[in-house]
């Protein structure tokens, strides 16, 4: 089917914090080289390539809010904005991505005789309720994350179709991966000219590493506890910077002074690849929470093998002991024991060869185009 066919596109975001930009940045690299495409957003960062490279409609600067009160007007004010935006756009599709509980204006869009589709980035509900357990006592959290999730379920059966990373992350939203209304392929790409293998794998030193926000949903206190505990030929480095990144140097001060222990601070996404082929493994013990996470990704694509939990799109990429290993448990004791027991293997050059070609072959820009124009051609049926 050529270009000219598929159906225009207008992409529909939250307010946008730096890792829901990079995701929707990637999301709008693939549709603008099969369609035409536009951005609503709010809230997006100043110096986001999305205001140079898209045709954007921002409809506010202001973010979700720190109060839940003001993060639920915002949200309802955000929605009577898309509302009338959709109203005035002249695309075939409106893609809800990320922002799947915002049931306005997917009903809005709809009655307007568009096709809509709903991208979820990860577990939303199960997100908010994290955080809101954080200040708020844990029924009024659950209750709160139930009410989005009940909007969330009423946007995935008010739209035409919805669109998941992998068909894992799709049965853990509770949505039948072979469902003609689901679209369970539409992973993210991976940049493979910059994310690959420019340091051999058999040349890396025993160098284990994190990469990612440095909070509570990452589990970087059990990773602390484990990174105390290696023995002295294995280095443990916390590559971001984030809320614990105060609480990791007081926790770890003399493993950082003997050199055991690093902590690099924030990284520009430019530097990420070096970064990526220092380690010989990558750990992220990881929340529910996301769909599948941009840096396993890179990761593979880097050559590194990945110990990550089991959630969501994750096991239909690391594969266990083919590119890469899933944690049975993320108490520090048994997590420590399984790094050291994947250090030891005879067999990480082929599994580190192993991620780079599924991401070569799954997950390039090309793959990931080819997977959304049979998403679009589908929409035109």
């Amino acid at each position: 089917m050529s270009e000219d066919s598929l159906p225009s596109v207008c992409v529909v975001t939250h307010p946008l914090a730096a890792a829901g930009e990079n995701a929707t940045r990637s999301l709008l690299d693939i549709l603008s080289a099969v369609t035409t495409v536009s951005l609503v957003t709010a809230d997006l960062p100043a110096d986001s390539e999305i205001r140079d490279r898209h045709e954007l409609v921002e409809l506010t600067r202001k973010g979700a809010g720190e109060s839940v009160v003001t993060a639920a007007v915002r949200f309802l004010l955000n929605q009577l904005r898309m509302c009338r935006v959709i109203a005035d756009r002249d695309e075939d599709v409106v893609l809800f991505f990320g922002a799947t509980s915002y049931l306005l204006p997917i009903v809005a869009a709809r009655l307007l005789g568009k096709t809509v589709l709903v991208e979820p980035r990860g577990d939303v509900p199960l997100t908010l309720r994290l955080n809101w357990e954080q200040r708020l006592p844990d029924r009024v959290a659950a209750g709160l994350a139930g009410a989005v999730r009940a909007l969330e379920r009423a946007g995935f059966a008010a739209a035409h179709g919805v669109v998941t990373y992998t068909p894992g992350m799709a049965r853990q939203l509770a949505l039948h991966p072979e469902a003609p209304t689901v679209y369970p392929t539409g992973a993210r790409y991976v940049r493979t000219d910059e994310f690959r293998v420019r340091r051999p794998y058999a040349d890396r030193d025993r160098v284990v590493g994190f990469l990612g926000r440095l909070d509570e949903e990452k589990g970087v206190r059990e990773l602390a506890s484990v990174a105390a505990d290696l023995p002295e030929d294995v280095t443990f480095r916390f590559i971001g910077d984030g809320d614990l990144r105060d609480w990791l140097e007081a926790e770890l001060a003399a493993d950082i002074e003997r050199g055991t222990v690093e902590l690099t601070g924030w990284v520009d996404h430019d530097d990420v690849p070096e970064q990526l082929n220092d380690l010989s493994l990558l750990v992220l013990p990881s929340q529910p929470t996301e769909g599948l996470p941009t840096t396993i990704l890179e990761a593979l694509a880097c050559g590194t093998p990945v110990l990550a939990s089991p959630v969501s799109g994750v096991p239909d990429v690391v594969r266990e002991g083919k590119t890469g290993f899933l944690l049975d448990s993320r108490r520090p004791a048994a997590l420590r024991e399984t790094v050291l027991d994947i250090l030891d293997r005879d067999d990480l050059d082929s599994i580190s060869e192993n991620g780079r070609d599924l991401i070569a072959t799954e997950y390039s820009f090309e793959a990931a185009c080819e997977r959304y124009r049979s998403i679009l051609a589908a929409c035109r049926r």
